[in-house]
């Protein structure tokens, strides 16, 4: 459902069984991880959503 209303990059959280936060603008989640290895893992991603973007249909 997120992909089809042009979601590509989101961040969720789950409380038990339950979605409680759809994060659009900023998934937090990415600060935990470059703070742990130190890539920029945001880059990555974004260059790779580029990437498909500027790819032919």
């Amino acid at each position: 459902m997120l992909r089809e209303r042009g979601l590509t990059f989101v961040g969720i959280d789950v409380i038990g069984d339950w979605l409680t936060e759809i994060n659009v603008t900023s998934p937090t989640g990415l600060q935990e991880i470059d703070r742990f290895d130190g890539i920029n893992t945001a880059g990555l991603i974004w260059d790779r959503i580029e990437a498909r973007l500027r790819r032919p249909a």
